[in-house]
Protein backbone atom coordinates (compact mmCIF):
# COMPACT_ATOMS: atom_id res chain seq x y z
CA UNK A 1 0.00 0.00 0.00
CA UNK A 2 2.84 2.79 0.86
CA UNK A 3 4.09 2.00 -2.78
CA UNK A 4 1.31 3.20 -4.20
CA UNK A 5 0.55 6.18 -1.82
CA UNK A 6 3.63 7.40 -2.18
CA UNK A 7 3.24 7.25 -6.22
CA UNK A 8 -0.20 8.95 -6.13
CA UNK A 9 1.08 11.79 -3.69
CA UNK A 10 4.26 12.24 -5.06
CA UNK A 11 2.58 12.52 -8.77
CA UNK A 12 0.25 15.39 -6.85
CA UNK A 13 3.49 16.97 -5.28
CA UNK A 14 5.35 16.92 -8.49
CA UNK A 15 3.05 19.41 -10.11
CA UNK A 16 4.43 23.43 -9.98
CA UNK A 17 3.21 24.89 -6.51
CA UNK A 18 2.42 27.80 -8.72
CA UNK A 19 -0.23 25.56 -11.29
CA UNK A 20 -1.45 23.74 -8.76
CA UNK A 21 -2.19 26.75 -6.59
CA UNK A 22 -4.13 27.98 -9.89
CA UNK A 23 -5.89 25.06 -10.49
CA UNK A 24 -7.29 25.10 -6.97
CA UNK A 25 -8.42 29.01 -7.13
CA UNK A 26 -10.19 28.30 -10.27
CA UNK A 27 -11.88 25.39 -9.42
CA UNK A 28 -13.15 26.98 -5.83
CA UNK A 29 -14.32 29.74 -8.06
CA UNK A 30 -16.16 27.52 -9.96
CA UNK A 31 -17.09 25.39 -7.75
CA UNK A 32 -19.23 28.82 -5.25
CA UNK A 33 -20.21 30.46 -8.79
CA UNK A 34 -21.47 28.34 -11.46
CA UNK A 35 -22.91 25.09 -9.91
CA UNK A 36 -19.78 23.29 -10.27
CA UNK A 37 -19.91 21.71 -7.22
CA UNK A 38 -23.05 20.08 -7.57
CA UNK A 39 -20.80 17.28 -9.80
CA UNK A 40 -16.91 17.85 -8.67
CA UNK A 41 -17.44 18.75 -4.13
CA UNK A 42 -14.81 21.42 -3.55
CA UNK A 43 -13.68 19.61 -0.84
CA UNK A 44 -12.11 16.34 -3.21
CA UNK A 45 -10.18 19.47 -5.18
CA UNK A 46 -8.78 20.84 -1.58
CA UNK A 47 -8.06 17.26 -0.12
CA UNK A 48 -6.15 16.08 -2.92
CA UNK A 49 -4.16 19.79 -3.41
CA UNK A 50 -3.25 20.12 -0.18
CA UNK A 51 -1.30 16.59 0.32
CA UNK A 52 0.96 18.49 -1.78
CA UNK A 53 1.88 20.95 0.21
CA UNK A 54 5.38 21.19 1.63
CA UNK A 55 6.12 23.95 4.37
CA UNK A 56 4.20 26.73 5.88
CA UNK A 57 4.55 29.11 2.81
CA UNK A 58 2.75 26.51 0.41
CA UNK A 59 0.40 25.91 3.48
CA UNK A 60 -0.38 29.43 3.53
CA UNK A 61 -0.78 29.82 0.06
CA UNK A 62 -3.44 27.21 -0.39
CA UNK A 63 -5.22 28.29 2.67
CA UNK A 64 -5.30 31.64 0.45
CA UNK A 65 -6.00 30.00 -3.11
CA UNK A 66 -8.75 28.11 -1.24
CA UNK A 67 -10.57 31.39 0.39
CA UNK A 68 -10.13 33.84 -2.39
CA UNK A 69 -11.10 31.29 -4.91
CA UNK A 70 -13.94 30.76 -3.14
CA UNK A 71 -14.95 34.05 -2.16
CA UNK A 72 -14.38 35.10 -5.74
CA UNK A 73 -16.58 32.40 -6.80
CA UNK A 74 -19.49 33.34 -4.01
CA UNK A 75 -19.05 37.06 -5.52
CA UNK A 76 -20.24 35.84 -8.86
CA UNK A 77 -22.43 33.54 -7.58
CA UNK A 78 -24.16 36.88 -5.83
CA UNK A 79 -24.06 38.65 -9.08
CA UNK A 80 -25.58 36.56 -11.34
CA UNK A 81 -28.60 35.35 -8.91
CA UNK A 82 -28.89 39.57 -8.92
CA UNK A 83 -28.99 39.85 -12.53
CA UNK A 84 -30.38 36.63 -13.82
CA UNK A 85 -31.89 34.67 -11.02
CA UNK A 86 -35.08 33.48 -12.36
CA UNK A 87 -33.39 33.01 -15.46
CA UNK A 88 -31.52 30.44 -13.72
CA UNK A 89 -33.51 28.94 -12.17
CA UNK A 90 -36.02 28.41 -15.19
CA UNK A 91 -33.30 27.19 -17.68
CA UNK A 92 -32.06 23.49 -17.88
CA UNK A 93 -29.80 23.75 -15.15
CA UNK A 94 -32.21 24.62 -13.09
CA UNK A 95 -34.83 22.34 -13.67
CA UNK A 96 -32.42 19.58 -13.03
CA UNK A 97 -31.74 21.28 -9.58
CA UNK A 98 -35.12 21.00 -8.97
CA UNK A 99 -37.60 23.05 -7.55
CA UNK A 100 -37.33 21.15 -4.26
CA UNK A 101 -34.18 22.28 -3.59
CA UNK A 102 -34.69 25.86 -4.95
CA UNK A 103 -37.24 26.10 -2.80
CA UNK A 104 -35.31 24.68 0.12
CA UNK A 105 -32.91 27.63 -0.21
CA UNK A 106 -35.15 30.45 -0.34
CA UNK A 107 -37.32 29.60 2.56
CA UNK A 108 -33.74 28.94 4.71
CA UNK A 109 -32.69 31.94 3.63
CA UNK A 110 -36.08 33.65 4.71
CA UNK A 111 -35.93 32.40 8.27
CA UNK A 112 -32.50 32.11 8.76
CA UNK A 113 -31.10 35.11 7.10
CA UNK A 114 -27.17 35.28 7.50
CA UNK A 115 -26.97 32.27 9.64
CA UNK A 116 -28.18 30.33 6.52
CA UNK A 117 -25.27 31.62 4.30
CA UNK A 118 -22.89 30.72 7.29
CA UNK A 119 -24.16 27.16 8.05
CA UNK A 120 -24.89 26.81 4.37
CA UNK A 121 -21.47 26.40 3.51
CA UNK A 122 -21.17 23.33 4.78
CA UNK A 123 -24.27 21.70 3.88
CA UNK A 124 -24.36 19.70 -0.01
CA UNK A 125 -26.52 21.61 -2.35
CA UNK A 126 -27.62 24.11 -0.16
CA UNK A 127 -23.93 25.23 -0.35
CA UNK A 128 -24.02 26.04 -4.23
CA UNK A 129 -27.79 27.51 -4.63
CA UNK A 130 -27.21 30.05 -1.66
CA UNK A 131 -25.15 32.35 -3.40
CA UNK A 132 -27.75 32.60 -6.87
CA UNK A 133 -30.48 32.25 -4.08
CA UNK A 134 -29.01 35.61 -2.11
CA UNK A 135 -28.64 37.70 -5.12
CA UNK A 136 -32.36 37.18 -5.47
CA UNK A 137 -33.42 38.36 -2.18
CA UNK A 138 -33.05 41.74 -0.06
CA UNK A 139 -29.87 40.88 1.17
CA UNK A 140 -27.27 43.23 0.66
CA UNK A 141 -23.90 42.04 -0.74
CA UNK A 142 -21.92 43.73 2.69
CA UNK A 143 -24.05 41.31 4.71
CA UNK A 144 -23.69 38.19 2.18
CA UNK A 145 -19.70 38.90 2.34
CA UNK A 146 -19.73 39.80 6.54
CA UNK A 147 -21.72 36.10 6.80
CA UNK A 148 -20.37 34.32 3.76
CA UNK A 149 -16.58 35.21 4.27
CA UNK A 150 -15.83 33.54 7.84
CA UNK A 151 -17.61 30.67 6.97
CA UNK A 152 -14.75 29.96 3.69
CA UNK A 153 -12.09 30.82 6.50
CA UNK A 154 -13.26 28.12 8.56
CA UNK A 155 -13.90 25.53 5.91
CA UNK A 156 -10.63 26.46 4.29
CA UNK A 157 -8.70 25.59 7.71
CA UNK A 158 -10.55 22.35 8.17
CA UNK A 159 -10.13 20.93 4.93
CA UNK A 160 -6.59 22.11 3.87
CA UNK A 161 -5.20 21.36 7.87
CA UNK A 162 -6.26 17.91 7.82
CA UNK A 163 -4.82 17.42 3.99
CA UNK A 164 -1.40 18.54 5.02
CA UNK A 165 -1.37 16.47 8.32
CA UNK A 166 -2.42 13.37 6.89
CA UNK A 167 0.41 13.07 3.68
CA UNK A 168 2.72 15.12 5.90
CA UNK A 169 2.48 12.55 8.59
CA UNK A 170 2.50 9.52 6.28
CA UNK A 171 5.92 11.07 4.33
CA UNK A 172 7.58 10.87 7.96
CA UNK A 173 6.25 7.60 8.90
CA UNK A 174 6.51 5.54 5.19
CA UNK A 175 10.20 4.78 5.76
CA UNK A 176 9.54 3.59 9.25
CA UNK A 177 6.07 1.61 9.31
CA UNK A 178 4.75 -0.75 6.70
CA UNK A 179 1.54 0.43 7.64
CA UNK A 180 2.05 4.13 7.29
CA UNK A 181 -0.44 4.00 4.25
CA UNK A 182 -3.30 3.04 6.98
CA UNK A 183 -2.39 6.27 8.78
CA UNK A 184 -2.72 8.52 6.04
CA UNK A 185 -6.52 6.55 4.92
CA UNK A 186 -7.15 6.43 8.81
CA UNK A 187 -7.10 10.60 9.28
CA UNK A 188 -8.89 11.26 6.07
CA UNK A 189 -11.66 8.52 6.74
CA UNK A 190 -11.87 9.61 10.55
CA UNK A 191 -12.16 13.43 9.10
CA UNK A 192 -14.83 12.44 6.59
CA UNK A 193 -16.81 10.43 9.08
CA UNK A 194 -16.70 13.41 11.37
CA UNK A 195 -17.94 15.92 8.72
CA UNK A 196 -20.49 13.33 7.47
CA UNK A 197 -22.17 13.62 10.93
CA UNK A 198 -22.01 17.11 11.73
CA UNK A 199 -23.61 17.74 8.68
CA UNK A 200 -26.28 15.08 9.18
CA UNK A 201 -26.58 16.65 12.57
CA UNK A 202 -27.10 20.35 11.49
CA UNK A 203 -29.23 19.14 8.47
CA UNK A 204 -31.55 17.32 10.80
CA UNK A 205 -31.50 21.33 13.28
CA UNK A 206 -32.01 23.31 10.28
CA UNK A 207 -34.58 21.24 8.61
CA UNK A 208 -37.26 23.19 10.57
CA UNK A 209 -36.33 26.28 8.62
CA UNK A 210 -35.67 24.91 4.74
CA UNK A 211 -39.96 23.97 4.66
CA UNK A 212 -42.58 26.08 3.64
CA UNK A 213 -42.35 29.69 4.91
CA UNK A 214 -45.36 31.25 6.66
CA UNK A 215 -46.10 35.08 6.10
CA UNK A 216 -44.41 36.38 9.08
CA UNK A 217 -41.54 33.72 8.86
CA UNK A 218 -39.69 36.25 5.92
CA UNK A 219 -39.52 38.52 8.48
CA UNK A 220 -35.72 36.44 8.59
CA UNK A 221 -34.63 38.78 6.52
CA UNK A 222 -35.64 41.99 7.83
CA UNK A 223 -32.32 43.22 8.80
CA UNK A 224 -31.04 42.81 5.52
CA UNK A 225 -33.86 45.51 4.16
CA UNK A 226 -32.62 47.71 6.70
CA UNK A 227 -29.12 47.31 5.59
CA UNK A 228 -30.21 47.61 2.11
CA UNK A 229 -31.97 51.22 2.48
CA UNK A 230 -29.29 52.50 4.41
CA UNK A 231 -26.99 51.56 1.92
CA UNK A 232 -29.39 53.62 -0.46
CA UNK A 233 -29.02 56.32 2.27
CA UNK A 234 -25.38 56.70 1.97
CA UNK A 235 -25.32 56.99 -1.27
Amino acid sequence: MNEVLTWILDTVRHVEPLVRLLILLVGMFCETSILVGLVVPGDTIVLVSSTAIDGWPQYLGTLAAVIVGSLAGESVGFALGRWFGPHLRASWVGRRIGAKNWNRAENYLARRGGIAVFISRFLPVLHALIPLTVGTSPMTYRRFMRWTAPACIVWALAYVSVGWLAAGSYRRLADQLHGAGFLFAGIIVVFLVAVLVIKKVVEKREAQHMGAVERDAVTGLDDDRNDHRNDNGAR
